[in-house]
């Protein structure tokens, strides 16, 4: 992955932090004032014991204050349990647009360099663990309070009593430490072995088809499930650390507590201290050793921690570069390669998916890209949009370089159309409307009919309103899907990445006449398979490991039997395909 990480003036969790200051500013407020009736609380109720040992009239002022600070420490503790949980789903979706927001404005090429399932896994469970950072650390004051608060109760009540507990404080401190050190190593262990399950499952999901007509889903079952165990015994071992943190906790505080308690008895003998005094410095005692509940925060802060670095990558991802241009107007989409390089690593020593393009497509023809398998066509089709930068050379579009124009304008007067096309929205209507902008209803028709999906899309139980998960698609309907989008969302420059591979031959047709009534409007590329895309196209780029065997119409280069012969291998492993002999359909993600 190409990253260039910009030093940052603020941690992380601080540009968390400083999107929701009011609320991480009440959750802080409510902490300290939990805390703070927590610590007020013994001192009230050692006095109101005092007054009632003396046998004078009963003290009801003391009782209301005891009354009064229990109801305020439970008050305080509800509201800060509620700004926590709405803050941090706040946050979460903040983290999680923003890293998407950086994944989608890189290069794909850097975006993709993380796998799918990985990707996946870091901008969903990733970014929750990751946002959850700020509201930990803004709670975790009534953690670090009352312990401090407590034993300063103490040393006000009795100095002996309070060097007692002090004198274990250090055996305290030094498992804490332990503690949050082991448990950010095995929760990034613990992720690690997470990501490498959900990207394996996505590779699997995706190829599916394969996996089921090759009879080898036995196989990928266990190749899916095979990094279970390492996640298990990660998973062990973080409760491990937890169990012995507890056990360990669980013998010294009652210790602690013992000798507090000891202590105080001796000078409450010796009429150092009073009744009251013992019952509150017992209080104080257990907020003291409730040190112990800062376990829970430090862990958690711990995989905040652990999940923020696995988003560093795609945070410092830089957007694609540009110099504010936009295609010229009224441009009828001239499309030119001049000696493109594409490698498969981006740098000087991957392999050459693409060596020295040159080549000239006059706006509004149509050109069919051809080749064998592993020809660089879905290669060429990426960097004829800027779904990828060339590594050398320049693609320029009605004459400007498209590594100069602002993506965000650039975008619009490109349509893309994939074997398997993402299908995103709700319903049928909204995934053809989807796009640049969205289309409205009568282009969004117009653009069905075009596909030849206007059809099918009648008997659904709904129509144009039915939802995706009620609409069972074929291969070839959700292909007509992704081309109606396509043709809604017209610019100077449609590419066609096999994306009539589905498609029966009079569906075929219709779609290739839709496509013919554009011409002088609109440059198509369509990558080709089948030779009646080759005959239709104004002009064939014929292409050969990434190199241009030949260009001009497909009538001169028929006569070239090396050439015929790219059709007989492709119908051939099309037909391997429908066995399962070949790899399904590239996705849009993969063709990206």
């Amino acid at each position: 992955m190409r990253l260039n990480p910009r030093p940052a003036t603020a941690s992380g969790t601080r540009r968390l932090a400083r999107r929701h200051p009011a609320a991480l500013l009440a959750l802080f407020l409510c902490s300290t004032g939990g805390a703070l009736a927590a610590l007020a609380l013994p001192a009230a109720l050692g006095h109101t014991v005092d007054g009632l040992i003396d046998g004078g009239p009963v003290p009801w002022s003391g009782l209301l204050l005891c009354a009064v600070l229990t109801l305020a420490e439970t008050g305080f503790d509800a509201g800060a349990a509620v700004l926590g949980t709405s803050t941090t789903a706040r946050l979460t979706a903040h983290l999680r647009t923003r890293t998407t927001a950086r994944v989608l404005a890189a290069e794909p090429r850097d975006a993709l360099a993380v796998p799918t399932g990985d990707l996946t896994a870091r901008l969903t469970a990733r970014t929750a663990d990751a946002a959850a950072a700020p509201v930990t650390a803004a709670g975790a004051v009534a953690g670090v309070l009352l312990p401090l608060g407590a034993i300063t109760g103490l040393f006000l009540i009795d100095p002996w009593t309070a060097a007692a507990f002090l004198l274990g404080a250090p055996l305290l401190v030094a498992l804490l430490h332990t503690f949050t050190r082991r448990t950010a190593d095995a929760g990034a262990d613990y992720q690690r072995a997470q990501s490498v399950i959900a990207h394996r499952l996505t590779e699997a999901l995706d190829g599916a088809d394969t996996i089921r007509a090759a009879r080898t889903g036995a196989r990928e079952y266990r190749r899916i499930l095979e990094p279970l165990g390492a996640l298990a015994d990660h998973g062990r071992r973080t409760w491990t650390v937890y169990g012995r943190a507890a056990g360990q906790s669980a013998l010294l505080l009652p210790l602690l507590m013992l000798l507090v308690l000891a202590v105080g008895g001796l000078r409450l003998h010796a009429g150092a201290i009073g009744v009251g005094d013992l019952v509150a410095a017992s209080r104080y005692a257990a907020l003291a050793v409730g040190i112990g509940a800062l376990t829970g925060a430090l862990g958690a802060l711990a995989r905040s921690r652990a999940a923020a670095r696995t988003l560093d990558p795609l945070l410092t991802l830089d957007p694609l570069p540009h110099e504010g241009l936009g295609p010229l107007p009224g441009g009828p989409g001239h499309l030119e390669f001049r000696d493109v390089g594409v490698a498969q690593d981006g740098g000087p020593d991957g392999k050459p998916l693409l060596t020295e393009v040159h080549l000239t497509v006059p706006g509004g023809t149509s050109l069919a890209v051809v080749g064998r398998s592993g020809s660089g066509k879905s290669v060429f089709a990426a960097v004829a949009g800027r779904l990828l930068d060339p590594d050398t050379g320049t693609v320029l579009l009605d004459g400007v370089p498209l590594t100069a124009m602002d993506p965000a304008l650039l975008r619009p007067e490109v349509a893309y159309a994939f074997a398997r096309p993402a299908l995103p929205g709700t319903t049928v209507e909204d995934t053809i409307a989807f796009g640049p902008w969205t289309a409205d209803p009568e282009a969004v028709r117009a653009a069905a009919r075009a596909a030849r999906a206007d059809g099918f899309i009648g008997l659904l139980p709904y129509g144009y309103a039915t939802p995706l998960t009620d609409a069972p698609l074929s291969g070839g309907e959700r292909q007509r899907l992704g081309l109606a989008r396509a043709f809604a969302h017209p610019g100077r420059l449609l590419i066609l990445d096999d994306a009539l591979s589905g498609l029966d031959t009079v569906t075929e047709h219709h779609v290739r006449r839709a496509l013919d009534e554009r011409a002088g409007r609109c440059t198509r590329v369509i990558v080709a398979h089948r030779l009646s895309s080759a005959a239709r196209a104004d002009r064939v780029l014929w292409l050969e490991d990434g190199r241009v065997r030949a260009t001009g119409p497909h009538e001169e280069l028929w006569a070239d039997p090396e050439y015929r012969a790219v059709f007989r291998t492709e119908v051939a492993e099309a037909e391997a395909g429908e066995t399962g002999a070949v790899p399904p359909a590239r996705t849009e993600v993969e063709a990206r």
